[in-house]
């Protein structure tokens, strides 16, 4: 799987989840470790989201990891919290967004 095959699938997947109650901004950078190494963000400002292959300056939380172990986070195969656990991701930042954005997008 690419980069930009991981954003569409986050994507696709968000503009299905109900985020419509979502209020304020949650923004996540994800920093891609590994063979396939890359960056992208993924935000819901007031319910409406966006994913892109960029950096984000003003974001809430930060994760890194491997795509591999990211992509089993985002498709529900790896738990977050046995992800952190374990090493397999690391977050810096607000650690309550990222878990608010695993679970919209479950």
């Amino acid at each position: 799987m690419t980069v930009d095959q991981l954003i569409g699938k986050i994507y696709n997947k968000l503009s299905k989840a109900d985020i419509a109650g979502t209020q304020g901004k949650v923004a996540v950078q994800f920093n891609l470790t590994g063979k396939v190494a890359g960056v992208f963000y993924v935000e819901i400002l007031n319910g409406v989201p966006s994913v892109m292959p960029y950096e984000y300056i003003d974001r809430d939380a930060c994760v890194s990891g491997t795509m591999t172990n990211i992509e089993k986070v985002f498709s529900g195969k790896l738990v977050p919290q046995v992800a952190i656990a374990e090493g397999k991701i690391k977050v810096e930042g607000n650690v309550d967004k990222v878990m608010a954005l695993a679970e919209l997008l479950k």
